[in-house]
């Protein structure tokens, strides 16, 4: 549209919308009261508001381009300046003034709190780690509370919330975003944004249930699920993947995001980097007899792709992170067995044949703080490679029914 073209004023949106740059940049008045609307050379549109200063000289102010600024906002943001003009204030500095204050409440908001504490933590997690608590944050607090300023949400508030999370049956999950939020929070207190911590003493006041992250069977119910994972009759990679979480003894995380380029088949060697360990730290697993085997057959499904367990919508990503508990709920083991407990199952085995506690507290890469915690990554690499392939063929033996009762000196 031509400016020729405009027949009143406020001027319309889509006078707005469709006015057509020339070869000068112009000005079109909106009102009789200085707001005008600027069409530069180049087809960029904005606001301008002229008025007059204390001294008596006319100036122009911008009210923002457009059409960010819309010309309901524009018109608002111009009865403000005026009458800070009106009440002998410099419409500058007052329009400053607000920008800043407006700063100021969006970085008091929950959710910017949160995503400043995220932004401080998650170099010291994995990726996974980061991406669960942003990814619990995002879904279940950010709709309720994240617009909120975070010293106005009451212990009230947070304890109705919480309990309303508890009803739809997800109550290990918000015992997390619990935990989570009360950390948010102590950022907030410790860098004196608040005097007290709404949450803090809030799960005496919710639902506990025991955690089940880690449930494993008993030693005598060990056999069968061995033969049921041997039987698993949906998804190949899953059940290789679940073979390899009971032979191995790694974190479920660790299996379903690793790569083919951090294993060494002929050295019988799997290297997890530090990115995606728990503690930090690069991990060595050496690899069974047994495990190898899985592994080249695993290669024949997904070896043309970067991961073990590629996604199947995004083959970049890594299959769902409960791919393998629900493999084993269909196997009917759920509240029974989880893919971490597999760990458990193996740190007692091992104990309980008299293996090193050494060496199987590295094969489950639980190293402990400070110097003693600082150990060569290859350190017991040949006792586990015994250790583990001594492990395997005990599972097989028990899987086959044919078990050899054996106890270290």
């Amino acid at each position: 549209m031509k400016r020729s073209q405009i027949k009143r004023r406020p001027l319309a949106d889509t006078v707005l919308a469709t006015l057509e740059p020339e070869a000068k940049e112009y000005r079109e008045k909106d009102d009789n009261y200085g707001l005008h609307f600027r069409v530069k050379p180049n087809g960029s549109k904005s606001w301008q508001l002229r008025y007059k200063k204390p001294d008596g000289k006319w100036s122009w102010i911008g009210l923002g381009g457009y059409p960010d600024t819309s010309g309901s906002l524009a018109r608002k943001k111009a009865d403000q300046l005026r009458a800070d003009a009106a009440n002998g204030e410099n419409p500058i500095v007052a329009k400053r003034t607000r920008e800043v204050e407006a700063l100021e409440a969006a970085n008091s908001t929950f959710e910017a709190l949160a995503r400043e504490w995220h932004t401080n933590k998650r170099q010291n997690w994995t990726d996974g780690t980061s991406t669960r608590v942003i990814g619990s944050l995002q879904k279940h607090v950010f709709p309720k509370f994240g617009k909120r300023p975070f010293s106005d949400i009451t212990p009230m508030e947070w304890l109705e919330f919480l309990r309303s999370l508890e009803k739809t049956g997800i109550v290990e999950q918000t015992s997390r975003i619990r935990a989570i939020c009360r950390e948010v929070y102590d950022l907030a207190l410790v860098s004196g944004r608040i005097q007290y911590n709404p949450l803090e003493s809030l799960h005496k006041h919710l639902t506990t249930r025991r955690a089940t992250n880690y449930s494993h069977v008993s030693q005598d119910e060990l056999p069968a699920l061995l033969r049921a994972i041997g039987s698993y009759p949906h998804a190949e990679d899953v059940r290789l993947g679940l073979f390899l979480l009971s032979r191995l003894a790694v974190r479920p995380s660790e299996l379903r995001a690793a790569r083919w380029e951090e294993f060494d088949l002929d050295k019988a060697l799997w290297t997890i980097p530090a990115e995606r360990m728990k503690r930090r730290r690069e991990h060595t697993v050496p690899l069974p007899k047994q495990a190898i085997e899985a592994l080249q057959n695993l290669h024949q499904l997904t070896g043309y792709q970067p991961l073990l367990f590629p996604g199947r919508s995004d083959k970049t990503a890594p299959r769902s992170n409960t791919v393998f508990i629900m493999a084993l709920r269909r196997l009917g083991y759920e509240g029974r067995q989880t893919g971490h407990g597999f760990r458990h199952i193996a740190s007692t085995i091992l104990n309980e044949h008299g293996y090193n506690a050494d060496h199987i507290e590295a094969q489950l890469s639980h190293v402990k703080d400070g110097v003693a915690g600082v150990y060569n990554k290859a350190q017991y690499i040949e006792q586990r490679r015994v250790m583990m392939q001594w492990y395997a063929d005990h599972l097989d033996n028990l899987q086959r029914g044919n078990v050899v009762e054996f106890k270290r000196a």
